[in-house]
């Protein structure tokens, strides 16, 4: 033992970094500032891209296959990491795994910026994709140890904020770069902020990791990747393969027979990468259904707003952006003002998750029932489900978060990331199954998509015909999503009031 181990003192908890006193980090919120700013760098590249994909086809002469995998290689490796990504954190250090990711990210974006081809962008993405696992467990993970548990709603709420001004951001940052300058500008201009982020986390984060010391679990990281990877492209390639093709049945059997023998080895060994005792904590597996089912829905009901803004009322992809922003906003002054985490506070974490997700379930209503209206019941619809995101994504990352032991707060934070992902990717292609079928049903010829149905109309009739099919369609999906919210509200909020009241049984025993 060296001389400053034997003065130090014993930790105020297992994986609680040096000089986090009761009250939390003295420069607590200046580092909630610098990892949210490395959070918000990495969110935005999930977006960013999109706008960019005239640019790259026509620059560098790219495929339709090449563009998919251009979006997905960031997607595909980084839900793949991120729990292998906590897990390290919470061995080697969480103040590490943020530098490296910093720095991944960095040079990832240098090289996708000068990339001269497709495949030297595909691999430059993938390499972000690593760097973008390491920073979304890490800054949760820091979050949570920074501060007093009193505080760490309101920095949650905070962390959340900066989610929802990213997936706004991208699309406007991206719309305005690509006016400017060359589509590689979009990665370029991350290269400051990674440098400015390396330097501020080496300077003010403070190092915490596991002091147990466990045996890496290597076959559970292996099993993780693959499983989760096989998991989020078999999501991703159903929609444009089909459902039925052996491309997307091969890949999902994998993805299931891997997972079943990664939670196998998980059950089995004395140091698992996520513990299976977990799921035993209501708290957490109230969280966990709550997670999925919410982002099930906003992420498909999203997707499919994005369209119905563009096919339908007929705004430009920068004009659809604008009109998607009130959600963002919403949820931005909420959290950022504290309300969010006031009614928390006052309401209790159940009634919140419960309160939030009515509202967003009442939101994707309004623009099922009123967005063919024109943008005022869209309008509405974007400001309940703001206002619901703001409630329940904090009070519900906060109750997974706090199921978790502090030694294991990173991968409490790619189980949060995970779920996101995964319950996304699973509403996009759902809820964009349901539209399908709906739009082919009214439409015989639809089979394919909207812009071929436009396509072969002939007469202003007829692409009327198309267009109402294609908003009967959307309507459809946004009700489904909203039912798939409500449950996850009632569902959530049912089995936290019940953990609630088992733990108090307990302490008054």
């Amino acid at each position: 033992m060296s001389a400053s181990e034997s003065t130090a003192g014993p930790p105020a908890a297992a994986g609680t970094p040096s000089g986090v006193g009761p009250q939390g980090h003295p420069q607590r919120w200046l580092i909630l500032g610098v990892i949210c700013l490395a959070q918000l760098t990495v969110l935005l590249d999930n977006t960013v891209l999109n706008v960019a994909i005239p640019s790259l086809t026509r620059e560098l002469d790219a495929s339709t296959s090449d563009i998919q995998w251009m979006i997905n290689a960031y997607s595909l490796v980084q839900s793949g990491l991120l729990l292998t990504a906590g897990s390290a954190a919470d061995r080697y250090g969480r103040k590490k795994l943020l530098i490296a990711g910093l720095a991944l990210f960095g040079a990832g974006s240098l090289l996708a910026g000068l990339a001269s081809t497709t495949g030297q962008l595909i691999a430059a993405r993938a390499g972000m994709g690593v760097g973008g696992a390491l920073l979304l467990t890490t800054t949760l993970a820091v979050a949570m140890q920074i501060f007093a548990p009193g505080e760490q709603p309101r920095a949650i709420g905070i962390w959340s904020a900066v989610n929802a001004l990213g997936f706004a951001a991208g699309p406007l940052i991206g719309g305005f770069m690509l006016n400017h300058f060359r589509w590689g500008a979009i990665f370029l201009i991350n290269l400051p902020v990674a440098a400015l982020g390396v330097a501020a986390v080496v300077a003010l984060v403070p190092e915490s990791k596991n002091p147990r010391g466990d045996r890496p679990d290597l076959l559970g990281a292996l099993l993780s990747t693959i499983g989760m990877t096989a998991l989020v492209y078999a999501i991703i390639s159903g929609p444009g393969h089909g459902w039925t093709s052996g491309r997307v049945l091969v890949t999902a059997a994998v993805a299931v027979v891997v997972l079943a023998l990664f939670a196998y080895w998980e059950s089995r060994i004395p140091y698992p990468m996520l513990d299976p005792h977990f799921f035993r904590d209501r708290r957490f597996t109230g969280a966990v259904a709550g997670a999925v089912l919410i982002t099930f829905g906003m992420g498909g009901a999203l997707f499919l707003l994005t369209q119905h803004l563009q096919f339908v009322l007929g705004y430009g992809p920068l004009e659809a952006g604008l009109r998607t922003a009130p959600l963002a906003l919403t949820v931005v002054a909420l959290n950022f003002s504290g309300l969010s985490a006031k009614w928390t506070a006052k309401l209790g974490t159940p009634v919140s998750i419960a309160l939030g997700m009515v509202l967003m379930s009442g939101g994707l209503v309004s623009i099922a029932t009123l967005a063919s209206g024109g943008y005022g019941g869209t309008l509405l619809g974007l400001l309940l489900i703001g206002a619901g995101c703001a409630v329940a994504n904090p009070a519900m990352a906060h109750a997974i978060m706090s199921a978790i032991p502090p030694d294991k707060a990173g991968v409490g934070a790619g189980v949060n990331g995970t779920l996101a992902e995964f319950g996304n990717g699973l509403g996009v292609a759902v809820l964009g199954a349901v539209l399908n079928s709906r739009f082919a049903a009214l439409i015989p010829i639809a089979s394919a998509s909207l812009p071929a149905a436009l396509a072969s109309a002939s007469t202003a009739a007829e692409r009327r015909r198309v267009t109402d099919a294609f908003s009967t369609g959307l309507e459809t999906s946004q009700l489904v999503g909203a039912v798939a919210v409500l449950l996850g509200g009632l569902v959530a909020a049912a089995l936290l009031r019940r953990a609630e009241r088992a733990h108090s049984e307990v302490v008054v025993a």
